[in-house]
């Protein structure tokens, strides 16, 4: 039985994307041999704090455990990091996970230190407002993708993180010093 009310919030453009995206979120649910990061040592357990900047929700989660990407964890990933404009939920990508963590590896971050999240999930109407008002966003963001997040890491110089981030070579890494975040995403490794 369908859900109207869902059948409401979303269009068929954004529904195609969110099962495409849930589609690849299954595919990858034991991603750890085919992921970017597989020449690293893998430890039992990868865990993740992060924290919605807009509303104010903060999560901590093992999303990885046993070789195996956890899929409540991941639930409650997407939930943290919907679309705040809008309420909008998508899968984001077990990758993305991982390239934060790995992330949190290099710098030596604390476990309990959270990732202050500006920006996950982004609905493609909240894409089209934001472009409109002219703030250096994608017309394809990875953002719609559920692949890409913007992030700061409290006591950690944007610099820093940027220069961690290219080391990983997984993906698109974007540098805002004025907006105070670094853009990463699984795309095509890029610097911008």
């Amino acid at each position: 039985m369908r859900n109207r009310s869902m059948e409401q919030k979303l269009s068929r453009r954004q529904f195609l994307m969110c099962s495409a995206a849930t589609l690849t979120t299954a595919a990858l649910s034991s991603y750890s041999q085919a992921s970017i990061f597989s020449d690293f040592a893998q430890p039992a357990y990868k865990s993740l704090v992060l924290n919605n900047t807009h509303t104010g929700e903060k999560t901590s989660v093992t999303f990885w455990e046993k070789g195996k990407v956890v899929q409540d964890a991941m639930s409650e990933i997407n939930r943290v990091l919907r679309d705040h404009r809008s309420g909008e939920v998508c899968d984001m990508d077990p990758e993305l996970m991982d390239l934060l963590f790995w992330l949190k590896y290099q710098l030596d971050v604390p476990d309990n230190t959270p990732f202050n999240v500006i920006s996950g999930y982004r609905s493609p109407k909240t894409n089209a407002m934001l472009r409109r008002k002219g703030r250096n966003v994608a017309k394809n963001s990875f953002h719609m993708k559920g692949r890409a997040i913007d992030i700061a890491i409290p006591g950690r110089s944007l610099k820093d993180v940027r220069s961690a981030a290219l080391s990983l070579k997984g993906g698109g890494v974007g540098y805002y010093p004025g907006s105070g975040f670094i853009h990463l995403d699984t795309g095509p490794t890029r610097i911008w």
